[in-house]
C-alpha cells in the first residue's frame, strides 16, 4: 500500500465512524441530513463517493462491510473491514485519491501541545528530549 493511500485513509477514517455514527446502515442510501454534524455528512459523502465509483460485485462488498460496522460501532474487526474495503478502492482507483482528497477540509496549521508534571515534555517535533537530574548526552 503507497504512502499515499495510507495517509488518505488515516484522514477519512474518522469521518467514516462519524458518518455510521449518524447514519447507521443506511449512510450509503440516505440523503444529507441537515442535523447530522458536518463530519458526519463529510463522511456520507465519502463512502458514497467510493460506492458509486465501485463495480457492482465491490459495492456489494462495500455494503456489507457499511452494515456490519453500523451494526456494532465497537466492533474493532467491522471497522477495520470497513476500512479496508475503502482502502482497496483508493489503491484501485488514482482519480478516486484526488476526489478525495478534494473534499477533506484544509489542515488548519493550529497545533496545540501542552504538557504537565514534572518534568514532562512536550513537542510538536524534537530531536533529543531529557529529563531528569544529571543527565548526559554524551556517551
Amino acid at each position: 500500500m503507497s504512502a499515499e493511500v495510507a495517509e488518505l485513509m488515516e484522514q477519512v477514517s474518522p469521518y467514516l465512524t462519524a458518518a455510521l455514527g449518524a447514519y447507521g446502515g443506511a449512510v450509503l442510501t440516505r440523503s444529507e441530513d441537515a442535523t447530522a454534524d458536518a463530519s458526519a455528512n463529510l463522511g456520507r459523502h465519502i463512502l458514497h463517493t467510493v460506492w458509486c465509483r465501485r463495480s457492482e460485485v465491490d459495492q456489494s462488498a462495500l455494503e456489507t462491510a457499511v452494515h456490519d460496522a453500523a451494526e456494532d460501532t465497537e466492533d474493532a474487526d467491522a471497522a477495520a473491514a470497513l476500512r479496508q474495503q475503502v482502502k482497496r478502492a483508493l489503491r484501485d482507483d488514482a482519480g478516486l485519491r484526488r476526489e478525495l482528497i478534494g473534499l477533506l477540509p484544509e489542515p488548519s496549521g493550529t497545533v496545540t501541545i501542552s504538557a504537565s508534571g514534572n518534568r514532562a515534555i512536550a513537542a510538536h517535533s524534537i530531536g533529543t528530549a531529557i529529563t531528569g537530574d544529571n543527565a548526559r548526552t554524551d556517551k
